[in-house]
């Protein structure tokens, strides 16, 4: 792998004589302002944003809808906390409407996703049911449009 990325997704950020630099500041007013964001609980940390079609060829990432009955499994908070702790599931969310949490998880492929469902999640007291959805392509991710030159190619062009 790539030196320069594999640093960027270890978690490396620049350092802040790094940042003072490219924000015109002194260093020592960047550590300031960075402890001031963690301390307030704002910052909590920060990664690269990888073209989903490079993460495609090594991860499988799926949203997981959960169905939760709160009935004496010590409610939301203890059962999503629970969940939370699995290393596969980069991220966990209370919802409204049909479901209760929304579980995003990550794996090698298709068959560790579904046996952490069946496995895990499925398992732990409080769980109804579960929905999962596969991310197939990425339009737009973490605010930046991915753009696939190869679909591009394949479309004529259109004059305004």
């Amino acid at each position: 792998m790539n030196s320069v990325l594999k640093l960027l997704l270890e978690g490396e950020p620049l350092d802040t004589a790094q940042i003072g630099k490219i924000l015109n500041m002194g260093q020592a007013a960047v550590e300031s302002q960075l402890a001031e964001l963690r301390q307030q609980g704002i910052l909590l940390g920060w990664r690269a944003v990888l073209n989903p079609s490079f993460e495609a060829e090594r991860r499988v990432r799926a949203v997981i809808e959960i169905k939760i009955r709160t009935e004496g499994t010590g409610g939301f908070d203890v059962i999503a906390e629970r969940i939370s702790q699995f290393e596969q599931v980069e991220s966990c969310y209370l919802m409204s409407g049909g479901y209760d949490l929304l579980v995003v998880v990550t794996a090698d492929n298709l068959y560790k996703v579904a046996g952490f469902v069946h496995e895990r999640l499925a398992r732990i007291e409080g769980v109804q049911g579960t929905s999962t959805h596969f991310f197939l392509r990425a339009y737009k991710k973490d605010g930046f449009v991915i753009t696939d030159e190869a679909s591009r190619r394949d479309r004529p062009s259109v004059s305004p």
